[in-house]
């Protein structure tokens, strides 16, 4: 299907949710993606896409948090297509997002590194040598490194920062497996003298901004994912309570439930307020940054406790691998981590004000 800027992003979130739900297994579900072309939405019209922005694609990644599909679309269209699409060279963008658009490959960004969430300023670092760069360090949490094509990889070098695509089978890098709530695939990486030309960062590689902006479409990604798996798991929550019955009534009509199942609403339209407003200030190219502070603070401080209330509605139910509310627990908890948790919000939003 062939989408416009003139196209609402309520037409691209019916696709989205009409295709995630004619499939079960993650796997159906990304190939499903990837035929509907909305994983090609960002791309240009040369390489295939419909040349829309984040704004579009945002819709997309909240009805895989709302199926809470175990699919890689945070990962390849935030971590990866985005950041290619609005920084890469064109024989980069050529190269890699035409197949990951396909769903045949996968991208990735390497953004943390040891008690380092988000890290403006990299460890990882880049000495010349023979005409290339040699980068020696450590990234911590990586979603799909050992699966992907090129990790998109901060690296301090001299006068600055770039991001380059590292190819996470060169000689050099290994990739450990890490443990998450999910149990989605994510990694340690360390490079120890990898080998990186000058082709393979993204443009504006010395003056930070690559890595600024590769931060705001995470950032980006991560809310509208977040807004899904929240608003997915109160409505999980409210069909069961307004199913299950006790002492021969529903129990949402007791009044206790249906002051938790609020809070949980509340919690859930907060949440997806910020998002959107800080989603539509990126795209439209206004100063985002402090919206997509706020936003990744309400995320992280106000969704791990309104999944706890679903939990705790659903009773025994809740903690029945077989029921689908865990998927949502465990998203949100990794999730909240890929963004820094809440104290890491908190602590952006204190030097906003301090400054």
């Amino acid at each position: 299907m062939d989408f416009t800027p003139d196209d609402t992003q309520g037409e691209i979130t019916s696709l989205a949710a009409r295709v995630l739900g004619k499939a079960d297994e993650p796997a159906d579900q990304w190939r499903a993606l990837a035929d509907a072309g909305l994983l090609a939405l960002p791309l240009p019209a040369d390489l295939g896409g419909d040349g829309l922005g984040v704004d579009h694609v945002a819709p997309v990644l909240t009805e895989v948090g709302r199926a809470a599909a175990a699919v890689p679309a945070y990962a390849v269209l935030a971590l990866g297509i985005l950041p290619i699409e609005a920084l890469g060279t064109p024989a980069q963008r050529a190269e890699f997002l035409p197949p990951a658009a396909a769903g045949e490959t996968i991208l990735t960004a390497a953004l943390h590194e040891p008690s380092a969430p988000l890290t403006s300023i990299p460890g990882t670092s880049g000495a010349a040598a023979d005409g290339a760069w040699a980068v020696t360090g450590v990234k911590t949490h990586v979603p799909y490194a050992a699966e992907a094509t090129r990790i998109l990889t901060p690296i301090a070098l001299p006068g600055g920062t770039g991001v380059a695509l590292v190819d996470p089978r060169a000689d050099g890098v290994e990739v450990l497996p890490a443990y998450n709530a999910t149990g989605a695939p994510e990694y340690t990486v360390r490079f120890d003298g990898v080998r990186v030309s000058e082709a393979d960062f993204l443009r504006d590689r010395t003056a930070g901004h690559a890595l600024q902006t590769l931060h705001r479409y995470a950032l980006a990604g991560a809310l509208a994912l977040g807004d899904g798996l929240l608003a997915g798991a109160l409505a999980l929550t409210a069909q069961h309570v307004g199913e299950r019955t006790q002492f021969g009534r529903p129990l949402a009509t007791f009044q206790a439930v249906a002051q938790q199942i609020a809070d949980v609403y509340v919690a859930s339209r907060t949440v997806h307020l910020a998002a959107v407003s800080a989603v539509w200030r990126l795209a439209s190219g206004l100063d985002a940054d402090t919206e997509l502070d706020i936003a990744a603070y309400w995320l992280t401080e106000e969704a791990p406790s309104a999944l706890a209330i679903c939990h705790h509605l659903h009773g025994g139910v809740g903690v029945d691998r077989t029921y689908p509310l865990h998927r949502y627990s465990s998203a949100v908890k990794d999730l909240g981590r890929a963004v820094g948790g809440a104290a890491h919000r908190l602590g952006r939003l204190g030097e906003r004000v301090a400054g």
